[in-house]
C-alpha cells in the first residue's frame, strides 16, 4: 500500500503518541503502520478497524495529508437553539428559576417552557436533554431549596439535632 511521504516516519508516529483524540490517534497509527511496511489486512488485525477504513485513511492522508484524517462533519438534524442564542441560554439556567418560572429548581418541562416561551424553539421531551449535555449539564440537580428558607435556623438545627 503506497502511503505519501506528508511526515516522516518518525514524526508521523510521535503525532500519533501525542494525540489525545482517540479517533484521530487510530487513524495516524494505521497510517504510520501502512507507511511503515504492513499490508492493509494485517493494519486491520493490529488495531481493530476493517481493511476498507485502513484504505480509505491511507487515500485521505495521501490526498491532502494528515489534517484530513480528523472528524468531518456527519449528517444529522441540525440543533434547533441557533448558535449566537446558546450563551444567553446558558446565563439563564445559571441565572435559575425565576418567579415567573413558578418552581425552586429548573427540570426538563421547566427548560422546555423556557426554550418555547424565551428563544422560539420547541423541543419534545426527549429532545430537551441533549442540548442541555453539550453544554455540560447533567439530569442530577442539587436538593431544591425554598427561596424563603433560613441557611442560620437550618445549620442550628443540624447542630442541635443528634446524629
Amino acid at each position: 500500500m503506497h502511503v505519501a511521504d506528508h511526515l516522516p516516519l518518525d514524526e508521523l508516529r510521535a503525532r500519533a503518541d501525542a494525540e489525545g483524540d482517540k479517533r484521530l490517534f487510530l487513524r495516524l497509527r494505521a497510517v504510520y503502520l501502512a507507511a511503515a511496511g504492513l499490508t492493509a489486512p494485517e493494519v486491520a488485525a493490529a488495531l481493530g478497524p476493517s481493511r476498507r477504513a485502513i484504505r480509505r485513511w491511507v487515500a485521505r492522508y495521501n490526498a491532502e495529508g494528515p489534517d484530513a484524517l480528523g472528524d468531518r462533519p456527519r449528517p444529522g438534524q441540525p440543533t434547533l437553539l441557533r448558535e449566537p442564542d446558546v450563551d444567553r441560554f446558558r446565563a439563564r439556567l445559571e441565572a435559575g428559576p425565576t418567579p415567573a418560572d413558578g418552581v425552586c429548581t429548573l427540570r426538563g418541562r421547566d427548560v422546555r417552557a423556557i426554550l418555547r416561551a424565551e428563544f422560539g424553539v420547541a423541543y419534545s421531551m426527549p429532545g430537551v436533554y441533549p442540548p442541555l449535555h453539550r453544554l455540560g449539564y447533567s439530569c442530577l440537580d442539587p436538593r431544591p431549596r425554598h427561596p424563603r428558607s433560613d441557611p442560620a435556623a437550618r445549620e442550628e438545627f443540624e447542630k442541635k439535632s443528634p446524629d
